[in-house]
């Protein structure tokens, strides 16, 4: 909670000090605020789980991986860390400001202000004295009827703050946002395995979302989306032709405005968030990616880059899953989806559909800078295919055999804060796939590392990062053609914080052998990406 009463009188500060001989301060358990925070969106750096020790000092927000410039109460936080040096965070970098906050937490925090005061003033004054503190005293006394007035106004305050609290979702609250991304790309080379032809172009995806709750313990979000990057952007034949080359902020629509996500998450107990979406499913809308670029308008460029694609699988777009906080530092995360589920017809709906996919994932918390992840995905699809749109197009098709197939994959992912401005990740997987009426099988890796520098030349809220990897391949199989070579990703790019609401990223992304095929000629997509926050 953001220190709301920074302007109010040294005498007020010093009533509201703890007493000598008080208790210490209570750390709250991890139940405490589990539910409200696995009931939001996954944060692009996602630090989630949660430790029971006591909260640590950060020098910048900037440090608070959950604090973003949008954010109403950035400026109070900022001031908190750079004026008085007294902000405190929880040991996995995180701020939790959409929670409430209990009295023992409110002193915690007030306690290193007060003192960070005090220090201002003996640097002020050079060294208080007796006589000073006699002073003090003497004022304090001499308007002991005005801070008992005071206090009297907080403690209405307090009453009438728990009264909202017990009561604020008793009607339905909801808020409106959205986001307007904005690009300049232009494509080079692949010809071939494209023609070559590709021109720059000047593109925009635009999404309004409102968020409710009903009871408080839950959220219902509807988006609105419109594109206008169409024919694959750069993946079309006239161009580089392969879907190594996609964008993760392009879409088609025409820029006819589609509904593109309806979600409702809801709490049961203080541990376990169900999630059912309809509209605008993948795995990881509950499989937290564990990605620091998962985000079309602040993260990676490219689609490759921003998460593994083995949480692609299926092109999904309706499921439903849970997520369990099992202990302090372990969440178990539950996902199905299928493709055309609202189709009542025989191949479509939940159950019985001709592509679905199933999947389990563990995170975990060794250490307070570290958290990975493990998962198994299970899955069904008609045509024998992933449809990560991802990788190079047999890879992505399983060999092109167009038959029915079990498709099973392994995914692992980790992020490592090397230092407070310094991020490592990577990620792997696995897919194999299984056909079920023939002698067939195909087997497909996929690997990734970046590293992000987040800050650098002391701008704050940049961030600098650079990715390698390599896109889905083929590598083996029975009655299937292998990939022949092996294509590599380069991807950098720089993310300038213009205001709390405007970012503005120039990158690019090299890619060698498109296709996994060293006959093909190599592919450079740049592009200026701007994106407009309300």
């Amino acid at each position: 909670m953001v220190l709301k009463y920074l302007g109010l009188s040294m005498a007020m500060l010093l009533s509201l000090a703890p007493r000598a001989g008080a208790n210490p301060v209570a750390e709250p358990k991890a139940a405490d605020f589990s539910v409200l925070e696995q009931l939001e969106e996954y944060n692009p750096v996602n630090l989630s789980l949660q430790e029971q020790t006591p909260l640590e000092r950060v020098n910048s927000v900037f440090d608070l991986t959950d604090v973003f410039p949008r954010d109403w109460a950035y400026g109070a936080l900022e001031r908190l860390a750079e004026r008085y040096g007294c902000l405190l965070a929880y040991p996995d970098g995180t701020y939790r400001g959409n929670r409430a906050i209990l009295r023992y937490e409110f002193a915690a925090q007030l306690a290193p202000c007060l003192d960070a005061l005090e220090r201002q003033i003996k640097e002020a004054t050079g060294q208080i004295t007796e006589t000073d503190l006699q002073d003090i005293r003497r004022l304090q006394q001499e308007f002991a009827a005005e801070l008992a007035t005071l206090r009297g106004q907080m403690d209405n305050v307090e009453a009438r703050t728990a009264e909202l609290e017990a009561n604020q979702f008793t009607r339905s609250v909801t808020v409106f946002g959205g986001e307007v991304i904005l690009g300049l790309s232009a494509a080079a080379g692949g010809d071939p395995p494209g023609d070559g032809n590709s021109q720059p172009a000047f593109h925009q995806f635009t999404r309004l979302q409102t968020v409710s709750t009903f009871t408080g313990k839950d959220r219902l979000r509807v988006e609105l989306a419109a594109g206008n990057f169409d024919e694959r952007g750069f993946g079309n034949r006239d161009a580089v032709d392969t879907d190594m080359a996609l964008l993760s902020f392009q879409a088609d629509s025409r820029n006819q405005i589609q509904l593109s996500k309806v979600e409702y998450r809801f709490a049961v107990g203080d541990r376990v968030v169900f999630t059912f979406r309809p509209v605008g499913f993948s795995l990881s809308s509950v499989l937290t990616a564990n990605s620091p670029y998962f985000d079309s308008g602040r993260g990676a460029i490219s689609r490759f880059a921003e998460e593994n694609p083995v949480f692609k699988i299926g092109r999904l777009d309706g499921g439903m899953g849970l997520d369990w906080l099992v202990a302090d530092k372990v969440r178990f995360q539950l996902a199905y989806g299928t493709r055309n589920s609202e189709n009542s017809s025989p191949g479509g709906g939940l159950f019985g559909n001709d592509h679905s996919a199933l999947g389990a994932q563990l995170l975990l918390r060794p250490a307070p800078r570290l958290l990975t992840g493990v998962s198994y995905i299970n899955g069904y699809d008609e045509d024998g295919r992933l449809d990560t749109f991802t990788g190079s197009f047999n890879a992505d098709t399983s060999g092109s055999l167009g038959k029915p197939a079990h498709i099973h994959a392994v995914s692992g992912t980790l992020q490592w804060r090397l230092q407070d401005n310094l991020t490592f990740g990577t990620w792997g997987g696995l897919m194999w796939t299984d056909f079920i009426n023939q002698d067939a099988s195909a087997t497909t890796t996929t690997y990734l590392f970046s590293l992000g520098y987040s800050d650098p030349f002391g701008r704050r809220g940049d961030l600098a990062a650079i990715l390698f990897g390599q896109p889905p391949k083929l590598v083996s199989g029975d009655g299937v053609t292998e990939d022949a070579d092996t294509s590599l990703h380069f991807e950098a790019f720089y993310r300038f914080r213009m205001s709390d609401r405007l970012s503005i990223t120039p990158g690019f992304f090299y890619i060698t052998n498109p296709e996994h095929n060293s006959s093909n000629d190599d592919i450079f997509v740049g592009t200026v990406r701007s994106v407009f926050r309300f």
